[in-house]
């Protein structure tokens, strides 16, 4: 369990990640708020508490790895990683400016601390199967972390790595599905049903937990839990609300690809109690 130090300080960090977000898209006018602060929470405990990555070696071996399998919240992972250490919070402003490190979806080739190059939905599982695998094959224990969206997992290649990490025992792959019941064409029961998607995550042999996806008490609970799962993954589930933190944001698909403008980012920075510095 967290101690209340610990707490606090995930809280003030998510809270700055906020406004790094906020503040990048403004700059950049262009970007996707709405799914980068449903998952604020989930990134800043990974990076900022749980995994075992070191800035000044990126590509360290022995790490743990994270793939952002919807790309498109890329803000959220160059926030973290900001934050950690991998780059100048600086940088964050030159998000998908004409030869950023910082590119609209994530790229390994051009940004420390990224793991996986990913945008094109459905491949980020795949992705982590590989990784897990050859940790499992070289002995090494880092650990596997993937952050799936649940517009994306409508897509095939998901449901068929499903089988492949359980077919493979990798007990030392963790999943999230950020279940924040939006996507581009709005909500996800109405595009392609994914009621309960628990019974549909234990149906293909996944071990499959259910939090509150900003609440980082029970993400710690079950990230450890899993920790202690063998012979199978982990599917966490993070119930999470679109654009969380910016209240004429939250639950709203219409900010799902829509960058705020100088006005509406003063507003969404006022609410978190920051100034709007660009």
């Amino acid at each position: 369990m967290l101690t209340e130090l610990q707490l606090e300080n995930l809280t003030e960090k998510g809270r700055q990640i906020r406004g790094h977000i906020i503040r990048m898209l403004t700059a950049s006018k262009s970007g996707h708020p709405g799914g980068s602060l449903s998952a604020v929470e989930i990134l800043t405990y990974l990076y900022l508490y749980k995994m075992q990555v070191d800035p000044q070696m990126p590509k360290w071996p022995e790490r743990d790895r994270f793939i952002l399998s919807k790309g498109h919240a890329a803000p959220v992972l160059y926030a973290a990683l900001a934050e950690k250490g991998f780059f100048e919070v600086a940088k964050l402003t030159s998000l998908r400016k004409f030869q950023s490190i910082l590119q609209g979806h994530p790229d390994m080739k051009k940004t420390p601390g990224v793991d996986a190059s990913t945008g094109s939905l459905g491949q980020g599982l795949s992705i982590a199967n590989g990784m897990a695998l050859a940790g499992k094959l070289d002995q090494q224990d880092y650990r596997v972390y993937v952050l799936l969206g649940d517009g994306e997992i409508e897509e095939g290649q998901i449901w068929e790595s499903l089988m492949t990490s359980v077919h493979y025992r990798l007990d030392n792959l963790t999943a999230f599905l950020d279940f924040n019941h939006l996507q581009i064409d709005g909500c996800v029961e109405d595009v392609k049903s994914l009621t309960n998607p628990r019974e549909r995550f234990q149906a293909f042999g996944w071990q499959v937990l259910e939090v509150d996806g900003h609440n980082y008490q029970e993400i710690d609970q079950a990230v450890t839990a899993a920790e202690q799962i063998k012979g199978k993954p982990t599917m966490i589930i993070l119930n999470t609300a679109k654009g969380k933190g910016c209240s004429f944001m939250e639950c709203k698909v219409e900010w799902h690809g829509v960058a705020p403008s100088c006005d509406e980012a003063e507003l969404a920075l006022k609410e978190l109690g920051l100034n709007f510095d660009m």
